[in-house]
């Protein structure tokens, strides 16, 4: 996971990720990785339209985001 987060803030694109917030409830976010260290990621979310702080121990996976498909 840290390999995955590593390359996608080197690409500078967007990902989805799920982490557990404080009050333990499980959220989906699409983020694009700002900078990280061995405790934290930085990321602007999409929801929130902001720079948000995400615990590393936190976030419970992350991907690609699904290419759409359609007319």
């Amino acid at each position: 996971m840290i390999g995955f987060l590593t390359n996608s803030m080197e690409d500078k694109g967007k990902i989805m990720i799920y982490y557990i917030d404080s009050k333990e409830k499980v959220s989906q976010r699409v983020v694009r990785i700002v900078s990280m260290d061995n405790k934290k990621v930085l990321a602007y979310c999409y929801y929130r339209r902001q720079v948000r702080s995400f615990k590393l121990e936190n976030i419970l996976s992350c991907g690609n985001l699904k290419k759409s498909v359609g007319a």
